[in-house]
């Protein structure tokens, strides 16, 4: 059996690892990706920030060994869903089972002004810029603004304010800056109302404003102020983008998708194509836009792989759960479990920000490094 599997992040490193660990040789996993290698999303906040160097924030794919894994290092030109057959620029491959798994793309051109007066920080490039960016910010009025909604990692943009007030005041900058943070939702984390309260209080502490309800639909970079979707302006000297996601352009000319994602069912990831699934960002299957969500598909898809190989059934099914940590800043991390159920107001609970939960998020990094790769893994 042939499993073709597109997207080496969250959702495909731990499909091709637990089917791998399962059944080895016996299989044929072929893995696609034209990146380098896989970057932690945490990670790019490490290195924007100056706390990590770039090269130690990327794991190369040339690391990946696993029995029956085939890593291909190439761009996935088309896909038919219907003949589950993918062109790459390394050639075609047809599967008995095809997961999508490639993630949601960032498209700060789609913000007019974004370019030319702003800056992102959810691509690696970005990330990357502003680590050259920020030392040069002399103070004035600092924006963290969201600019379309999904978007990957809802607490990513209150982790930017919470850091982006600890990197001011070491710059001994603070008292001469402001800080807002512009969001789409009434409060930071609408799925976790503990969480919520706990970064708003953080903010006050701050003095770091939160501006509600309202997107940021585009910059005027030559007078320097945001727009904002409710006809209002924020002036601004450093603006800080969560730029527009998209799916791949491949994914959205393969007809997969739907209101701009592929459904799938939410008990099985398996989209209306029989035989092809799909994980992770790509996908509106109704959780946050999370690595640990994409883990937690790709669990479900391999249990469904795995009864295929050995002829039977499985009753495992998608829980919607995941934990996410929360840094804010001061040498404190947080962390939320939810559980997102189709149909259901998501539960879940919060554990307060400690230094504690510091070492748990660099061990939830280090372990998965350690399965999907191997010990042996070199980073840069």
């Amino acid at each position: 059996m042939r499993i073709v599997v597109l997207g080496a992040g969250f959702g495909g490193l731990e499909l091709t690892s637990i089917l791998s660990d399962a059944f080895g040789d016996a299989l044929d996993l072929v893995l696609v990706d034209h990146g380098e290698g896989f970057v932690f999303g945490f990670s790019k906040l490490d290195v924007m920030f100056g706390r990590l160097p770039p090269a130690d924030a990327l794991h190369r794919y040339r690391d990946l060994v696993k029995p029956g894994v085939r890593f291909v290092n190439a761009t996935v030109r088309s896909i038919d869903p219907v003949a589950r057959r993918v062109e790459t620029d390394a050639g075609t491959f047809d599967a008995d089972v095809l997961v999508v798994a490639l993630g949601a793309d960032v498209d700060p051109a789609a913000t007019p002004g974004l370019l030319e007066g702003g800056h992102e920080f959810y691509s690696v490039a970005g990330a990357e810029a502003l680590r050259d960016v920020l030392p040069r910010f002399e103070g004035g009025a600092a924006i963290v603004g969201v600019t379309s909604a999904p978007f990957k990692c809802p607490p990513a943009p209150s982790e930017t304010a919470l850091l982006l007030h600890d990197f001011l005041v070491a710059k001994g900058i603070r008292s001469t800056s402001e800080i807002s943070l512009v969001m789409p939702f009434g409060v930071p984390i609408p799925p976790s109302p503990d969480a919520s309260g706990a970064l708003l209080t953080a903010f006050a502490e701050r003095g770091i404003r939160f501006v509600p309800d309202v997107l940021v639909r585009g910059l005027d970079a030559g007078r320097r102020v945001a727009l904002l979707s409710d006809g209002t302006e924020m002036p601004y000297d450093l603006f800080l983008a969560i730029p527009v996601h998209r799916v791949p352009e491949v994914v959205a000319a393969s007809g997969m998708t739907v209101d701009g994602w592929i459904p799938v069912d939410s008990l099985t990831l398996e989209t209306r194509f029989p035989g092809v699934y799909a994980v992770g960002d790509v996908t509106s299957v109704g959780t946050p836009k999370a690595g640990v969500f994409a883990e937690g598909q790709a669990k479900v898809v391999a249990a469904e792989i795995a009864a295929m190989v050995r002829g039977g059934t499985t009753s495992t099914t998608y829980d919607g759960r995941g934990a996410c940590y929360i840094e804010f800043g001061a040498h404190r991390v947080a962390r939320i479990d939810v559980t997102f159920l189709s149909g259901q107001r998501p539960t879940g609970s919060f554990d307060e920000p400690s230094e504690a939960f510091v070492a748990d998020k660099e061990l939830f990094g280090s372990s998965r490094i350690g399965r999907w790769f191997g010990e042996g893994t070199t980073r840069g």
